[in-house]
């Protein structure tokens, strides 16, 4: 990952949450980012310990002050976690680190963690996406195309989408006619310039609908402030879509986060576990980081209590052989299907949108790829809106009539959650997670990916794009 995209992210992520200040990885690494001066805490007894032991501890630490460490969250909630205040927001110098030191001890007398910091959960990981969206011709077909079948609301399968929300216009695109979800809020700028990150939740719900025809989607603008949302806010947000219209047969999200720990999110603790009681399938982006680091939710999938319950999707190339440059891969990922180059709807059909891409030098695989990838070929011109090494030369417009062209493991997900949801409907089969079950004990589809074969889901309206094709708008 180049430094200079990251950085420039997390500028845009920090502008769109101007009230919580966040910080980087360890080492400035471009891993996960998390707010500044915060820790959670499983609430109860577990939270009084962890702001007792860092109240001492920094009383006994030279440099320290120990006044600012209270609790800032309710004492119990249906979340389970709260947040500790370690630090005043208005200091500079971050203290979470010395206060997640301060419960070593604490944590191995218990053989359990007790604090954690506060993770931004991101539709991009490291908040740098794998690719921009590039317009193309309203004419041009969906990729994957749309199914045979047709949508029957008594038997449909319910898809919850946690995401952006939908488009304003987004019935007039014929595939997401029987769509219903949150508004996407603020969908341009004072200039009519589309923001980054709209059309997300609206592109993957044009991908389910075309993968499974008989489902009733339901979007939900969770990550609206620039794709993320704050670790202790997630669960919340998570029981509040389910609880608004039931738990639906799958839940597809293309949004989490690296951490150190290799237990999962504290602030996705409970609903985890009322996910596991449910029979709903969760089906969770591997991620963008082209790495082997678990990446949380996802990663459930390789617990075995969340084995079942949880299925975690890499993304693979153009052309469906290996591998996206982008896509995490390991032994956490359970399954790949196609997501670079993928052709949904970004927008409506009613009004032509502006985009900006502005022009770089940069034009060099950011993960080293050999191959023709996005990052080689981004869109138009050898560009992309968050910058690289910009040349100071006029950022280009480019208008989106419907149809986009985007990348990402943000995209294969829906294509696995499709493909759950469309055996479902094929087999009369009620259980969403039997199906996802049998869908990968059937499939004898197989990739490469760092030298391992591994399970690929692949379409069959899905048409696979030639590596030397770069990604141009229409």
């Amino acid at each position: 990952m180049a430094p200079q995209r990251f950085h420039e992210q997390f500028d845009h992520i920090q502008r769109s949450m101007p009230d919580v200040p966040l910080a980087m990885g360890p080492d400035d690494d471009a891993h996960f980012l998390y707010e500044k001066g915060v820790v959670l805490a499983r609430d109860g007894e577990e939270a009084r310990v962890v702001e007792d032991t860092v109240r001492a501890h920094f009383t006994e630490t030279q440099g320290l002050l120990p006044d600012h460490v209270r609790r800032t969250g309710p004492q119990t909630n249906r979340t389970g976690v709260t947040r500790i205040r370690v630090a005043d927001p208005d200091v500079g110098d971050d203290t979470v680190p010395h206060a997640l030191r301060a419960l070593r001890q604490a944590e191995d007398r218990r053989g359990r963690r007790l604090v954690s910091r506060n993770h931004v959960v991101h539709i991009a990981v490291n908040a740098c996406p794998g690719d921009e969206p590039v317009p193309v011709p309203r004419t041009a077909a969906a990729n994957p195309g749309a199914a045979e079948g047709g949508h029957h609301p008594d038997s449909a399968v319910r898809v919850l989408v946690v995401d952006t929300g939908l488009v304003h216009d987004h019935r007039s695109y014929p595939l997401l006619a029987h769509t219903t979800g949150d508004p996407q809020l603020n969908e341009t700028g004072g200039d009519g310039v589309l923001h980054q990150y709209v059309g997300h939740g609206t592109f993957i719900a044009g991908i389910l609908a075309a993968v499974a025809p008989n489902t009733a989607i339901t979007v939900r603008g969770t990550l609206n402030d620039a794709g993320a949302v704050l670790e202790s806010e997630f669960g919340a947000k998570l029981f509040e879509a389910v609880d608004r219209d039931g738990w639906p047969d799958v839940i597809s999200l293309s949004a989490g986060t690296p951490t150190e720990s290799a237990d999962g999110l504290i602030g996705l603790d409970a609903f985890m576990r009322e996910l596991r009681a449910q029979r709903t399938l969760l089906v969770a982006a591997a991620g963008n980081n082209g790495g082997d680091t678990p990446f949380w939710p996802a990663a459930y999938a390789a617990l075995p209590e969340y084995a079942d319950s949880v299925l975690s999707v890499g993304a693979l190339r153009a052309d469906g052989d290996g591998e996206a440059c982008f896509s995490n891969h390991g032994p956490w990922v359970r399954v790949y299907a196609p997501g670079e180059r993928l052709t949904s709807a970004l927008t409506g059909f009613d009004t032509p949108v502006p985009y900006l891409y502005q022009h770089s030098t940069y034009d060099s695989c950011r993960y080293g790829s050999g191959y023709a990838c996005t990052c080689q070929f981004p869109p138009h011109t050898g560009v992309l809106s968050e910058g690289r090494e910009s040349t100071g030369s006029k950022a280009d417009q480019v208008m989106f009539e419907g149809l986009a062209q985007w990348s990402g493991t943000s995209f294969a997900t829906p294509v696995a959650a499709g493909l759950v949801a469309a055996h479902m409907t094929a087999h009369q089969q009620p259980d969403p997670r039997t199906a996802g079950a049998r869908l990968l004990a059937d499939t004898t589809d197989r990739a490469e990916v760092r030298g391992a074969h591994v399970p690929a889901l692949r379409p069959p309206t899905w048409r696979p794009v030639p590596l030397a094709t770069p990604a141009l708008p229409a």
